[in-house]
């Protein structure tokens, strides 16, 4: 395998990591990473072809059909899994490093990203010593045993704004399940998952196992639709879900979706601000508002709507916005393109249009001459029925919903297409907690806001089907059989 760097930029890459083996790409059309925060040219990759593809899912069927990865045993995977860890744990700095360039992250969303993936392979690993692949059953006539068998090849697609924790939930699902995986990162931030590549190549899984393709659209769409791909794992837009959906229904091929949210955050009327502002702003424009999970819609009672607001507004004011290699004290860096940066000031604008008032933010910084930034941004005077309620923006965009009563809040929060993630505050935490139950939604959390990727993650509706992290995460990768008698 070669790659180039030079100071202040990323490695290019010039071949692709094909089952486990670095190899020249079919073709010669290369992908520039650009970065958001200087427009400068950062480096480049191999754009796969249709016909890399092929070779990848051909080593993939190969591998499993064969046994090399399916047949081992549940220990035999741990120990692979553990050694990818370790191998990742050696590459973290670079692996930041390069997220931090691709996204304009500060160091410490790319560090703890990083660490995060690395402990998830870790944990799918401990998984398998607990996991039950085969257990006996019985009914009134009758017994058997019910065998938990890998599905096949998989075809793992995700988006740019977790590039190597969204593989990681995936990879390591599926190599712990015993499948083997074509994984297709987006273009805009291929580098720290090439990174990963190398990780996977010291750990020395079989010839086969695992390949790591590289490309935009058109590749994966033409990835999942290959006929040797038994489960698709996607991560994405809804739009782009529903798609995938449509493809693996022609075979019936086997899928797990995260897609969306617009995710609500209630705060109760007892709730005491001050503790509730450091996780809130967090959760709605951290990593620039680049989270699916992202807290975006405040419901607050209208009897503390005007204060919560204002405390809203002046926390947000407060933050930095920047380059963060240049400034440490940066919280917001740019967004990932500029389509997305025209995206999210069209909605800015189209709320206004609908009626919502810009608290604070809602251009570009002023200082910020060069670089696809988005001041982070409070609309207020928002109802539910608006389109920047009701539709992911995926920027430092918050919006603040008045509710009457408890039941309101929870009849807002529900009047969603979405239902990823969410967050209720209280004084009375078991008062919290009943409304968090009420809420229909994959994760919620109480006085606090985050996601947790070790448990099971996924969306109620459109914002997907299927959960990642922990058993629930793993069962997806397995097909079961009853053998009777």
């Amino acid at each position: 395998m070669t790659a180039t760097q030079t100071p202040g930029s990323l490695r290019s890459f010039d071949q692709l990591f094909v089952g486990g083996r670095w190899v020249a790409p079919a073709g010669d059309a290369r992908i520039d990473i650009v970065s958001p925060t200087t427009e400068e040219l950062l480096g480049s990759v191999p754009d796969a072809t249709d016909a890399d593809v092929d070779a990848a899912v051909a080593a993939a069927r190969a591998a499993f059909d064969k046994g090399e990865w399916s047949s081992t045993t549940p220990a035999e995977r741990a120990v692979f899994l553990n050694r990818i860890a370790d191998e990742m744990e050696k590459r973290l700095p670079e692996m930041a490093g390069a997220f931090a360039l691709e996204l304009g992250a500060p160091d410490a969303v790319a560090t703890r990203f990083h660490q995060i993936a690395i402990e998830v392979w870790r944990r799918n690993a401990a998984l398998l010593t607990t996991f039950e692949f085969s257990e006996a059953t019985e009914w009134g006539e009758g017994s058997g045993t019910l065998f938990r068998e890998p599905v096949g090849v998989v075809a793992a697609v995700s988006p740019w704004n977790g590039p190597v924790v969204l593989n990681s939930l995936k990879i390591s699902a599926a190599l712990a399940a015993g499948c083997t995986v074509v994984a297709k990162p987006a273009p805009e931030a291929p580098v720290s998952v090439m990174i990963m590549a190398e990780a996977i190549e010291a750990a020395g899984l079989p010839e086969g196992v695992v390949s790591i393709l590289p490309g935009g659209r058109e590749v994966g769409e033409y990835l999942v639709t290959r006929p040797d791909i038994d489960k698709v794992s996607f991560t994405g837009s809804t739009g782009a879900g529903k798609a995938v959906m449509a493809a693996a229904a022609d075979r019936i091929a086997r899928v797990t979706l995260e897609l969306g949210g617009k995710s609500a955050g209630i705060i109760l009327e007892d709730a005491d601000l001050s503790e509730v502002l450091p996780t809130l702003l967090a959760a709605g424009v951290g990593h620039s508002g680049q989270v699916c999970a992202a807290i975006t819609r405040v419901l607050a009672p209208r009897s503390r709507y005007d204060e919560i607001c204002g405390a809203l507004a002046a926390a947000i004011g407060t933050l930095k916005v920047g380059d963060p290699r240049v400034d440490p004290e940066v919280a917001i860096g740019p967004l990932v393109a500029q389509r997305q940066q025209k995206r999210v000031l069209d909605y800015i604008e189209l709320g206004v249009r609908e009626g919502a008032r810009v608290a604070v933010g809602g251009g570009v910084p002023k200082d910020q001459d060069r670089g696809w930034f988005v001041e982070p941004t409070l609309l207020v005077d928002v109802d539910n029925s608006m389109r920047v309620a009701r539709e992911e923006i995926f920027g430092p965009v918050i919006v603040v919903i008045p509710y009457t009563d408890v039941d309101d809040a929870v009849a807002i929060a529900n009047d969603s297409e979405y239902g990823l993630s969410g967050a209720v505050y209280s004084a009375d935490h078991a008062a919290a907690s009943a409304v968090a139950r009420r809420i229909r939604t994959g994760q919620i959390n109480v006085n606090t806001a985050g996601v947790c990727l070790y448990a099971p993650f996924g969306g109620f509706r459109q914002s997907g089907m299927g959960r990642e992290g922990g058993n629930d995460g793993l069962l997806p990768y397995l097909e079961t059989k009853l053998i009777i008698g």
